[in-house]
């Protein structure tokens, strides 16, 4: 059977890319690809059971942790990471118009975040209009002379439009890591393990001791980012990304969440995976 895989739609956006990739990874076989309007319904479609996969970008380099995408997976703990890959991110900025008449941008808000610094400079008084994916404002510039996209390169050959500026992202190392989401967890090789808790109290020391277990355990943390609860002001979900080896394998991960779990009002484990970095042509 056609295993379907959702994704951050419509066509030409890096999570497409990404969902290619990691499908041929995963070793599906002809996967049907399934593009959504916005990371909710892609998250929607695996957890109620719509697709059998799907793909999120789930942290950039410049702009942190993908905020909808972790509230996902702590809000729908059935729901597990089976791999992962970092894609190169270059932007280009796409419009039907010239650069001199451009007065709006549009994009999705991490794209128009890793390229603040260009628009203030290049384009000081454009107004920054979010999307929900890159592909939409590309789609909603086209007949515009004075409205400008940014997205990937390979979108102006899908929707016939022109190149103003490329690359215009302000870190020339800028990177998203895109997971592969499903309803069964992954019993392959992995080199990172993810989680996150809340902590049964809120009082001095209480995290700096769930850290200190990770440490004792020699886990190595390649990630540590907090979330609000959503309960209550000052209450915070931790996030946590560990790296797998030799030394520090999945035995000793399940050992470790056994002993934290006791200091947690909720521990939910998205998995451990392989995670590689991809170059893009």
């Amino acid at each position: 059977m056609r295993k379907q895989v959702a994704y951050l739609g419509p066509q030409g956006t890096y999570a497409e890319k990404a969902a290619h990739i990691l499908s041929k990874l995963a070793n599906f076989q002809t996967p049907i690809f399934v593009p959504c309007n916005g990371l909710h319904s892609v998250i929607k479609s695996i957890a109620y059971k719509n697709c059998d996969a799907a793909v999120v970008p789930i942290e950039n380099s410049v702009e942190g942790g993908v905020t909808a995408t972790l509230d996902a997976l702590w809000k729908y703990p059935e729901i597990y990471i089976n791999r992962a890959i970092v894609l190169p991110i270059k932007h280009a900025l796409i419009s039907d118009g010239e650069l001199s008449n451009i007065s709006e941008v549009l994009s999705h808000p991490q794209a128009l975040a890793q390229c603040s610094e260009w628009l203030s400079e290049n384009l000081p008084n454009a107004i920054p209009l979010p999307t929900n994916s890159t592909s939409e404002a590309v789609n909603m510039v086209k007949g515009s002379k004075f409205r400008a996209a940014i997205g990937s390169k390979s979108l102006i050959q899908i929707e016939g439009l022109k190149k103003l500026a490329f690359p215009i992202n302000d870190v020339q190392g800028n990177c998203t890591r895109f997971v592969l989401l499903s309803k069964e967890s992954n019993s392959n090789s992995a080199n990172l393990a993810s989680f996150a808790f809340s902590l049964i109290s809120n009082k001095p020391g209480a995290l700096l001791k769930a850290i200190n277990y990770i440490a004792d355990f020699g886990f190595n943390m390649s990630k540590i980012e907090s979330r609000p609860s959503k309960r209550e002001l000052g209450e915070y979900i931790i996030y946590i990304d560990l790296e797998i080896n030799d030394q520090n394998n999945i035995e000793n991960f399940l050992e470790l969440t056994n002993q934290l779990k006791p200091l947690c009002n909720n521990f939910v484990d998205f998995g451990y995976y392989f995670s590689e970095n991809i170059e893009l042509d």
